[in-house]
């Protein structure tokens, strides 16, 4: 059932995407699942939000499905391998046949959507001595006429096929395809949807992935991921590192999963991103003084607790500070209560030369994940002048004294200050 907090979560989002586009690859057997009625009234409130979606689609369901049917056994499922000729009509029967169930959908939401010749390309060509005869490379995208079917709210939807100047068509493979579109839109989302979870590693779900993290996967822990799921990955990281800032890899199957993926800091899936906390780390003990500096004021001000430099240095490890340009420009500490499996963001502070950057929000965002990677189901903070930039940049909610560890709770009481309690849920 939707909540009045859905909407609030939804809304607090909308400022930084709105005018951007959502490139959204939805595989073969999403389009054919009971859920795919609700993915399309969610892309439906994406287009309300005046964030513009792009759709790209695969056929490899419905390739397999023609294939029985006629009992045929097609040389290229997935447009990677070689394609013959007869292969490349089940792939044209296939998306065709997608393409217009999905415009048919587009239709049913009060969208319009449209599918033109966007994708140029070339054969594949001779690869390691094989033929690939009708498997096709993407040379280009029509940038134009894309941009000119979002300008007039118009959703393009591209199949996984190609054609070349002299009227040749070919097989693409659809993630290499939304990987192309996402770049050339400049799309602020790639979002795969597909009929797993995310990416696992050994059964373990992999919620949040650096660029630089996912690559050391497919390099060394390749055999631990479902097969799959590696192209996915694979691909993940060519948008990364093509200018994509982010990579949803989710499951298509469930319901108000897009939604949940795209407004929440938690979401149901993989998130594969550039690495935006690269100026966060860890702080050293040589940081106390800069920490220290960075406090003073607000310390003075009574809006941070009052600490020594002394105090600083012997919990510097559970300190952390933004840098720009090497010299610390912000900084919080986050401190772990495991039997409650809580954590307690503390210390959140920006030195005025960097405000209103979104530096805060960031450290926000990375405590998060730092607290979720160390199994905290909670993360709570204390607060006397800035609760209503906890509550609107960061999700929290108000809480009360029952809601801090018992260890924590009587050095709230001794303390005097009567700040508030604000916790926020990690799962």
């Amino acid at each position: 059932m939707f909540r009045l907090t859905d909407l609030r979560e939804i809304l607090r989002y909308v400022p930084q995407f709105r005018d951007k586009v959502f490139v959204i690859a939805l595989d073969g057997a999403v389009v054919e699942d009971d859920n795919f009625g609700n993915l399309l009234l969610d892309i439906a409130l994406l287009r309300s939000l005046r964030i513009g979606v792009a759709l790209v689609h695969g056929a490899s369901h419905q390739i397999r499905r023609l294939a029985e049917q006629s009992g045929q056994s097609p040389s290229n499922v997935d447009g990677t391998g070689v394609t013959d000729a007869a292969t490349l009509q089940l792939a044209l029967t296939a998306a065709n046949r997608v393409t217009h169930e999905i415009l048919e959908g587009l239709a049913t939401t009060d969208l319009r959507g449209a599918y033109g010749n966007a994708l140029v390309a070339h054969p594949a060509g001779i690869l390691q001595g094989v033929d690939h005869q009708w498997t096709g490379r993407i040379e280009r995208v029509d940038t134009i006429l894309l941009h000119s079917l979002l300008e007039h709210d118009i959703v393009p939807v591209i199949p996984p096929l190609g054609c070349d100047g002299e009227g040749h068509t070919y097989r693409l493979n659809s993630d290499a395809v939304a990987v192309e579109v996402a770049k050339t839109l400049r799309a602020a989302k790639l979002i795969y949807l597909s009929t797993t979870p995310g990416i696992h590693r050994d059964g373990e779900l992999l919620r949040h992935l650096p660029t630089e993290e996912a690559e050391l996967i497919l390099k060394k822990q390749r055999s631990q991921i479902p097969p799959t799921m590696v192209s996915k990955l694979e691909h993940a990281v060519r948008a990364s590192r093509g200018g994509v800032p982010r990579v949803h890899i989710i499951d298509g199957r469930v319901e108000e999963g897009l939604l949940a993926e795209v407004f929440s800091n938690e979401g149901i899936g993989t998130l594969v991103h550039a690495n935006e906390y690269q100026a966060i780390r860890r702080a050293h003990k040589k940081d106390a003084r800069a920490i220290f500096s960075l406090i003073k004021a607000g310390m003075e001000s009574d809006e941070l607790l009052r600490r020594t430099r002394a105090d600083i240095e012997r919990q510097i490890d559970q300190f952390f500070v933004f840098e720009v340009d090497r010299n610390p420009a912000a900084c919080a500490s986050l401190h772990f209560f495991p039997q409650e499996r809580k954590a307690e963001l503390a210390c959140v502070c920006v030195d005025p030369k960097y405000e209103n950057q979104g530096i805060g929000a960031k450290l926000m965002q990375f405590a998060e994940n730092q607290a979720r990677s160390q199994g905290a189901a909670e993360l709570f903070c204390l607060s006397t002048q800035t609760f209503n930039y906890f509550v609107q940049k960061g999700g929290y909610r108000q809480g009360t004294i029952d809601d801090l560890p018992l260890e924590r709770r009587d050095r709230y009481e001794k303390s005097g200050r009567r700040s508030q309690i604000l916790t926020k849920r990690l799962v």
